[in-house]
């Protein structure tokens, strides 16, 4: 094999290299190719992603503001609920003297 046959022969593997690495370029672009229906569906599930966001970010700003409420309401209500039992425990002192009242008046 001399000089010029072997330039050839390496030339004619180049060239088959170059197709088969282009020809694979072409293969793998053309198989991951994003059609425009695929962004368009990636969009709107994009879209559908940010809202559901934003009203997870909505209910959760609703619940912290109405747990506030509950908890303002409840301690209110405990409030009135020892006062209650206060004047409870106030009116059966005052039933428990009038009654050793009129008992002692009764054997007076």
């Amino acid at each position: 094999m001399n000089r010029t046959e072997f330039i050839v022969v390496i030339a004619i593997i180049l060239f088959v290299a170059f197709a088969l690495g282009w020809f694979a370029n072409w293969l793998v672009h053309r198989l991951t190719r994003v059609s425009g229906v695929d962004m368009n569906e990636l969009e709107e599930m994009a879209k559908a992603l940010h809202d559901a966001e934003e009203t997870r970010d909505q209910a959760i700003s609703y619940l912290q503001h109405r747990e506030a409420e509950l908890t303002n309401q409840i301690s209110q209500t405990e409030a009135e609920l020892r006062a209650a039992m206060e004047g409870l425990r106030e009116a059966r002192q005052e039933a428990e003297e009038l009654r050793a009242y009129v008992e002692h008046a009764n054997q007076g």
